[in-house]
């Protein structure tokens, strides 16, 4: 059933160049489907520019609906001004992940409505605000499986040891510590 309404979807992507590099947005009239980092640029050349942090609209359709939109201003925010990102609104998602009510689902939802920009939250402390203290590894199998990073910020769940932990299976870990620094108060070194 889930697979049938999301196949409905007349869906379309977004390509933006952020800080991060390529990040392909995904969705319908409905919501996000998905947000994509490709991760095209080496670390070396997206860390050492000067110029103030942008994300540009780097591809789009002709049309796009207004929670496609709304993620895009959103990214933009984020990338530039990010203190400002937390009072925007979010889009409506509309991925099967989202929908329901579903452990993944739960945590997900817990994650975006309670760490609030700039903090974050270990695992286990995640998993007891979600009412089950001891399901920390299913908390991390939540945030693998987290179709719009940024958006519901995965990379603010870090390792009670106060280490960052995997970001993207392991293969983003230098850009969890990026949008965690990204996210600290200016003068907080």
């Amino acid at each position: 059933m889930k697979k049938q309404r999301e196949s409905q979807c007349t869906q379309k992507t977004i390509s933006l160049l952020s800080p991060l590099g390529t990040i392909q947005v995904s969705g319908c009239e409905n919501g996000v489907h998905t947000i994509q980092i490709l991760m095209d640029v080496a670390p070396a050349v997206r860390y050492c520019s000067t110029a103030p942090l942008s994300c540009v609209v780097n591809d789009s359709p002709a049309e796009t609906s207004p929670e496609l939109q709304r993620c895009v201003e959103w990214l933009q925010a984020y990338f530039s001004e990010p203190q400002t990102a937390g009072s925007l609104p979010l889009p409506a998602f509309h991925h099967p992940a989202l929908q329901g009510d579903t452990f993944t689902s739960h945590v997900l939802q817990v994650l975006v409505r309670d760490v609030k920009f700039g903090e974050t939250v270990s695992y286990k402390r995640l998993a007891e605000m979600v009412g089950n203290p001891r399901a920390v590894r299913a908390v991390g199998g939540a945030m693998r499986r987290n179709p719009v990073p940024l958006l519901i910020p995965c990379h603010r769940v870090i390792s009670s040891s106060g280490q960052s932990g995997p970001y993207m299976s392991g293969k983003g870990d230098h850009l969890k510590q990026w949008l965690l620094a990204h996210e600290r108060p200016r003068g907080a070194d």
